[in-house]
């Protein structure tokens, strides 16, 4: 039978029954709009969240870490050797913070294809003077227009020009600092070192990253500013923060740098591991809620489909007395279903769309994330291929086993029946 015909006969069944086709549609098509504009929210909120932390955090970081020395004096002796040697309350060893050679470290990473950019740093631990309170921090001294480039310190600097920190003695201060020592743009600070250095700097800045401990603490200054501060030479840095362009690549090449430079690294993926395990739990639920509702409404296909099936016995019995055969009756019903699940589909995703753009715009203002002015969406069109699949498969299911059954009627029986 031709594919024509079966299109016909499928159209004119669903015109006669247009309020059960209609309402099948119109499930099909809330399930896909919720199913796009939920994941869409989802995912962009999930971006949001670990942007907070995931941006603001180097691929791979270089630093030496205080620790004890490994090679204690009883295990280098002869005659304890072969001992079992268990040595209890061992102080860390004096070693320098500073990467020895870190000028040529940054060149060679700077020449590794896998490498996006390299940023040198400087955390020191400081003081903040506010009459006779000390208040604890950590300045850390960045290449300002490396951090832009490489970490958006730009999109958290809330007040005040990023640029103005490359002056000499200019500081940028975390907004919980700031709010702590009530020190506005154009103060003065006094910071003290754990060395017993004491500098005047002036705040040229606010920064913000939505984490209140983060901005309780850390403020920002130049490298030059830092080194400084500790008295120490223009080769003295403490922190070497790498980006790659595929930071998956992240911990086999910490591990395979850490052993070439000599230096401790930290990976983003083990650092952060809770953050992509929220991020995951997040997105599973997205899509289990999403997939849930196409089930749903797949179900009231089917039902809708054996309703129709149920009344049209004789138009059934009929076709069949006429030549067609049960693989043509098969295919006129499977072709409602699909019909279904492609109209309410399309209409889903163009209205998944639209919920999407009206979520956009929906004022989301926080004083925890000031660069953030409306809700997040993620418009990934994976979201909205994988919601027209689902669509056309759980339909195509759906319309299925009523359309089985519908094939092995027996057109004698009915007929006798009539």
């Amino acid at each position: 039978m031709t594919w024509q015909l079966i299109f016909e006969i499928a159209k004119a069944l669903m015109l006669a029954r247009k309020k059960q086709t209609l309402i099948a549609a119109i499930g099909v098509m809330f399930s896909i709009t919720m199913f796009v504009a939920l994941l869409g929210f989802m995912n962009g909120l999930n971006t949001l969240l670990d942007g907070l932390i995931l941006n603001r955090t180097p691929h791979i970081r270089f630093y030496n870490e205080i620790k004890p020395n490994p090679n204690q004096a009883i295990d280098q002796s002869p005659e304890f050797a072969q001992s079992l040697n268990i040595i209890r309350s061992i102080k860390p060893s004096t070693s320098r913070l500073a990467i020895y050679n870190s000028a040529s470290i940054v060149e060679d990473l700077e020449a590794d294809p896998r490498v996006l950019g390299v940023s040198a740093k400087i955390s020191c631990q400081v003081f903040f003077n506010v009459g006779t309170i000390d208040l604890t921090g950590v300045v850390n001294g960045i290449d300002v227009e490396k951090e832009a480039e490489l970490f958006a310190f730009t999109d958290y600097v809330t007040v005040g020009n990023y640029a103005d920190v490359n002056q000499t003695n200019t500081i940028i201060l975390g907004k919980g600092a700031a709010d702590r020592m009530m020190a506005n743009i154009g103060d003065v600070v006094q910071v003290t070192t754990a060395q017993g250095n004491r500098v005047q700097l002036k705040v040229v800045g606010y920064f913000q990253s939505g984490l209140g401990d983060f901005d309780n603490v850390n403020s920002y200054a130049s490298i030059t500013t830092v080194q400084k501060m500790l008295g120490e030479p223009p080769s003295y840095i403490t922190d070497i923060q790498v980006k790659l362009h595929d930071f998956n690549l992240a911990p086999p090449m910490a591990r395979e740098l850490e052993g070439i430079y000599k230096i401790d690294a930290d990976d983003i993926q083990t650092v952060n591991a809770q953050f992509e395990t929220g991020s995951s739990i997040r997105s599973l639920i997205s899509y289990a809620v999403g997939i849930t509702l196409l089930v749903v409404s797949g179900f009231g296909i089917y039902n809708i489909l054996n309703m129709m099936i149920f009344e049209k016995l004789d138009t059934i019995a009929i076709l069949k007395a006429i030549g067609f055969s049960s693989q043509d009756v098969n295919r006129i019903f499977i072709t409602i279903a699909l019909t279904i699940g492609l109209i309410g589909g399309v209409l889903g995703l163009i209205f998944g769309y639209l919920a999407g753009l009206t979520i956009d715009q929906i004022p989301f203002e926080t004083q925890a994330l000031p660069t953030i002015k409306t809700f997040p969406v993620d418009y990934n069109p994976k979201y909205y291929i994988i919601g027209g699949t689902f669509s056309l498969i759980t339909t195509y299911f759906a319309g299925f086993f009523p359309a089985r059954k519908a094939s092995i009627v027996d057109p004698v029986e009915i007929i006798r029946g009539k």
